[in-house]
């Protein structure tokens, strides 16, 4: 047995809080925020004469408040009070450990003893069990098991509640790649990256003159129509020029970035990445051919990568 599960076994049937009276006797006040909060219309908690035909001695209490009633508010829970050194040590031994983070799994209540307005009640919490260290998807831990027992003045149980927390260590996960920057679609551009988005490049076309052009626009640079259709481009082109990014590093992208000017076989040039070759392996006029980059669901972009010599 490692070292933390001899500790921790050593704590199991300790108290955990030791028995603690509740600051009030059960009251109405607090049934009434209960059942409203709730919405729970059942009169037995509210009304004596309801109750009494129900077969009890006068209203009673809601039994899923039992736990309610010894709860201390905020300012004690602010001040940092944890109850006892077993709590102390519990929590230290698991925090040495690693596993700092804490989740609520589920909680089992049993109920013995009606609870009616000017019962005074305590609770004792006891560690009922801690597992070995368990792999969940949150993260590697222990479930920590301890039992509520709680009782009125004469010492009856009225009520027992187990409660369930892991206390784990949270998975060290990679925070999620950033996105491209995204393209800034108007009425202009929109058409040429839903081709994209087809593994089609195309480049615009005067219908009027028949010049293309590129980058797209609402009207022919030549001829001044705003008359235009699309052809498909070849794929084929050589490198007009390029630069080597290395900084600054955005996430989005793979360094060292090579981006360059690619002239198509048609005679527009658009600016793309390069890929599947390395930065000191690229050359002005070198052929290219089209490829693609499949950045995310919802963009497609052209690339070019080194032609094969099939390719030219």
């Amino acid at each position: 047995m490692s070292g933390i599960d001899a500790a921790l076994s050593n704590l199991v049937g300790q108290e955990v809080v030791p028995t603690t009276w509740a600051q009030d006797p059960v009251n109405t006040p607090m049934i009434r925020h209960w059942v409203e909060a709730m919405a729970d219309e059942n009169p037995i908690y509210l009304d004596d004469d309801a109750a009494r035909s129900a077969g009890h001695d006068g209203a009673i209490a809601p039994p899923t408040m039992v736990q309610a009633w010894t709860m201390r508010g905020y300012a004690a829970t602010a001040a940092g009070s944890t109850g006892s050194e077993v709590a102390v040590e519990l929590f230290g031994v698991l925090a040495d450990a690693g596993f700092t983070s804490v989740v609520a799994t589920d909680s089992e209540q049993e109920y013995f003893t009606e609870l009616r307005p000017g019962d005074l009640i305590n609770v004792t919490e006891v560690i009922e069990s801690i597992s070995p260290e368990k792999k969940t998807g949150l993260g590697t831990g222990h479930f920590v098991t301890t039992l509520k027992t709680y009782r009125n003045a004469e010492g009856d149980v009225v009520a027992t509640q187990k409660w369930r927390t892991l206390r784990f260590r949270p998975e060290e996960k990679p925070a999620p790649r950033a996105l491209r920057p995204r393209p800034a679609l108007n009425q202009d551009n929109a058409f040429w990256f839903a081709a994209a988005k087809e593994h089609r490049l195309v480049i615009q076309r005067c219908t009027a003159c028949g010049t293309l052009r590129h980058p797209t626009g609402p009207m022919c640079g030549h001829c001044r129509s705003l008359d235009w259709d699309t052809v498909d481009a070849s794929g084929k082109g050589f490198v007009y020029s390029f630069v080597v990014n290395h900084h600054p590093k955005i996430d989005a992208f793979d360094y060292p970035l090579i981006v360059a000017v690619i002239e198509l076989e048609e005679g527009t040039r658009l600016i793309a990445n390069m890929v599947g070759i390395e930065p000191d392996q690229v050359k002005v006029d070198m052929p290219v051919v089209l490829d693609w980059i499949d950045a995310d669901p919802d963009l497609t972009l052209p690339a070019f990568r080194p032609a094969a010599p099939e390719e030219n």
